[in-house]
C-alpha cells in the first residue's frame, strides 16, 4: 500500500514563503498524476497545482503566479514552493497521487478527470496580516 506524508507547513506572515513537501513511500507510478490539494474551513477541498507523468504543470487562477509544483523522482518526493503567501491561503493541505498513468496536459490531473487513490494526512498552512 502506497503511503503519502506531507511536511513543511506552518504559520507565516503574509508575503512570506514556505515550500511543502510530499514523501511517497510504496508508490510505483511514477507515470500518473500527482497534485496538492487544500480545504479550509467550511469549505470544499480544491485543487491548487497538479504534475502530470510528463512533468507538466498546473497551477490554478487563485495560485497562478505564486505557487509552483515539482516532482523529485530519485527522492519520490513532490515539492509545492508557496510565495507571496496571502490570508486566504490558509488552509490544511494535502498531497495526493493517482496510479493511472497520464501523459499530458496537467489541467486534466484534476479530479474530475483523474482517480485520485492515495492521500497524505495534511498539514496546516497559516498566514496571517
Amino acid at each position: 500500500q502506497a503511503h503519502l506524508a506531507e511536511s513543511g507547513g506552518g504559520s507565516v506572515q503574509a508575503g512570506g514563503s514556505l515550500r511543502l513537501s510530499c514523501k511517497a513511500s510504496r508508490y510505483p507510478y511514477t507515470s500518473a498524476c500527482m497534485g496538492w490539494f487544500r480545504q479550509a474551513p467550511g469549505k470544499e477541498r480544491e485543487g491548487v497545482a497538479y504534475i502530470s507523468g510528463d512533468g507538466t504543470t498546473y497551477s490554478t487562477d487563485s495560485v497562478k503566479g505564486r505557487f509552483a509544483i515539482s516532482r523529485d523522482y530519485e527522492r519520490s518526493t513532490m515539492y509545492l514552493q508557496m510565495n507571496n503567501l496571502k490570508p486566504e491561503d490558509t488552509a490544511v493541505y494535502y498531497c495526493a497521487a493517482a496510479t493511472v498513468s497520464y501523459y499530458g496536459p496537467a489541467d486534466l490531473c484534476d479530479r474530475q478527470s483523474q482517480t485520485y487513490n492515495y492521500w497524505g494526512q495534511g498539514t496546516q498552512v497559516t498566514v496571517s496580516t
